[in-house]
C-alpha cells in the first residue's frame, strides 16, 4: 500500500512538471529549479532532470526549452544530444554561444 501511494504521489509530481514544461513559451528557456518551484516543487531541480531524462523520444513537451541556472545547456558539448538541444533552441531564435544562453534575454518569466 505504501508503494503503491508513493507511486502515485511520483506520478502525480511529474504529471505537475510536465504541465509547467508544456507552457513555456516559443523562443524562452527556463531553468531545472525555476520549472520545480513553479510545479510547486521546490528543491526538485534534480528530480525535473530526471523527468525529462526517460521522456519518450517522441513526446511533444518543449524539453529542450530547459536549462541549467547558469544558463547552459546540461549535456557534453560535443554530444547529439546537445547539438539536438541547441539546433531545436535556435529554430526557435535563442542564441546559444558556447553552450550558454542568455537568461536575461530569453529565460522565460511568469
Amino acid at each position: 500500500m505504501v508503494l503503491q501511494k508513493n507511486a502515485r504521489d511520483i506520478e502525480f509530481k511529474k504529471q505537475q512538471i510536465w504541465t509547467v514544461v508544456s507552457a513555456i513559451p516559443y523562443g524562452c528557456v527556463a531553468s531545472y529549479g525555476q520549472i520545480a518551484t513553479m510545479a510547486g516543487l521546490p528543491n526538485y531541480a534534480r528530480f525535473v532532470g530526471s523527468c525529462l531524462k526517460n521522456l519518450p523520444k517522441d513526446t511533444l513537451l518543449p524539453w529542450h526549452r530547459i536549462i541549467n541556472s547558469q544558463g547552459k545547456i546540461s549535456f557534453p558539448l560535443d554530444s547529439a544530444r546537445f547539438f539536438r538541444q541547441k539546433e531545436l533552441l535556435e529554430k526557435e531564435h535563442v542564441l546559444v554561444i558556447n553552450g550558454r544562453v542568455s537568461l536575461k534575454k530569453y529565460q522565460w518569466n511568469v
